[in-house]
């Protein structure tokens, strides 16, 4: 299936999970927590709070060799933007910073294989924040101490309730 197919179909509109394909077209679905969720808006929250040109994007859609990926959380420089324009449903090159958050329905090999695939499409650096709110950061030569794009990013998240 292609991904415009399956962003059009109405029957997958409404579905409680995240979708996405894997090398053969076929749907694969993640439910995501509560916790998940979390971590993403303040991931983004994170980058919105930045002084910094480029945009920041829940469930960005990329393609790759295996099918189409969903980043939990995206940013892309105003170039990346300009590159590609706002009127697209899915992208052939991959944001400069992907974030995934793991869940409980996540592997580490999925996790591993979806860090090649962006980088393989174009991503500058992979971050991953594991169910503990702790936070990795890679480049295409591997692991880092932190993002050498924006360096201050913060090692732990904590959830914290105003």
């Amino acid at each position: 299936m292609e991904w415009r197919e399956v962003v059009e179909d109405p029957s997958l509109r409404d579905l409680p999970y995240k979708i996405e394909t894997n090398e053969w077209g076929k749907i694969m679905m993640a439910p995501a927590s509560y916790t998940h969720a979390l971590y993403q808006g303040i991931i983004i929250r994170w980058f919105n709070r930045r002084e910094i040109q480029g945009m920041v994007t829940p469930d960005c859609p990329v393609e790759t060799s295996k099918g189409t990926k969903v980043a939990d959380v995206a940013w892309a420089s105003p170039a990346f933007i300009k590159r590609h324009g706002i009127r697209t449903v899915s992208l052939d090159e991959s944001p400069e910073v992907v974030v995934e958050i793991e869940s409980p329905a996540n592997t580490a090999a999925e996790l591993e294989e979806k860090r090649y695939l962006y980088f393989e499409v174009g991503a500058k650096e992979f971050w991953l924040c594991d169910e503990n709110g702790n936070m990795r950061f890679f480049n295409p030569q591997g692991e880092l101490q932190r993002s050498e794009i924006f360096g201050e990013f913060p090692m732990r998240i904590d959830i914290e309730v105003a």
